[in-house]
């Protein structure tokens, strides 16, 4: 399969912005093992500008653009000299590839990147994908990154995308706030009662939230493709998701034919 792997700062790093080192090890080993059993995997890895702020000494995300674009600069760097360490402990090369929305509105630059893609992807490879946080202003951004791994996910015929959170998966009501909540394993069309479920942004240093994952996934059952919400917590469950194998939570299925 090819999968698109997105990773939220959650996932990767502390509230403090610091890297998430134990978790983060277990993500690249999980990764690694995957792409050896033949599965083509690209990340799409949040976590520059929330790294940055750990990496700068600042004690909250930054609210202005400026700073933001510094922090992200500064994370970025941080952020991939974790990733070519770590999954060159097991042997894989890491390319990183930075976008912006209008990367997926030009039809010449989005043919250079799905070309690059693929000649990565037939080089084995693993292409780390991330916006440009640095220069991407109101006018080009995608804005979150569940979009930007859905806009890769379609454009590079994937056949799975798994969102990578701090949620389970997608609830009947704010498990945080409600302790009768379920969680919904599976989702066959986008209704609007689906949509009422989502809640707010997310955590302190990402720019997710429910909302952005459901958007996500339209633009993914769109196209033929699945995607899954799932705990990044635990990496360990990529491999119940890629087995197709019962798993702690939220698969969003496309539409099939026939």
């Amino acid at each position: 399969m090819r999968i698109v792997i997105k990773i939220g700062t959650s996932t990767l790093a502390y509230p403090t912005g610091h890297l998430h080192i134990r978790r983060t090890e277990e993500l690249c080993r999980t990764v690694s093992d995957l792409k050896n059993a033949g599965h083509e995997i690209i990340l799409v890895s949040s976590g520059a500008i929330g790294m940055g702020v750990g990496k700068l000494g600042l004690k909250s995300r930054p609210a202005d653009i400026p700073t933001k674009q510094a922090a992200a600069a500064v994370g970025q760097c941080e952020l991939m000299y974790t990733y070519d360490k770590l999954f060159g402990e097991y042997n894989h090369t890491v390319a990183q590839i930075l976008l912006t929305g209008d990367d997926f509105h030009h039809a010449d630059r989005l043919q250079n990147f799905t070309n690059t893609i693929g000649r990565l992807l037939e080089m084995g490879a693993l292409p780390i994908i991330n916006e440009n946080d640095s220069i991407a202003t109101e006018e080009i951004k995608v804005g979150d990154n569940d979009t930007l791994s859905a806009y890769v996910a379609v454009n590079t015929g994937a056949d799975l995308l798994v969102l990578l959170s701090d949620i389970d998966g997608l609830y009947t009501a704010d498990p945080h706030a409600d302790q009768n909540a379920s969680l919904i394993e599976s989702v066959h069309g986008i209704t609007e009662d689906i949509r009422a479920l989502a809640g707010g942004e997310g955590s302190s240093l990402g720019t997710g939230g429910m909302r952005t994952k459901l958007r996500a996934a339209e633009i993914c059952n769109e196209k033929g493709c699945d995607m899954v919400i799932a705990n990044g917590a635990d990496p360990s469950v990529l491999y119940a998701i890629t087995n197709g194998d019962r798993a702690v939570c939220t698969r969003f299925y496309a539409e099939r034919e026939g």
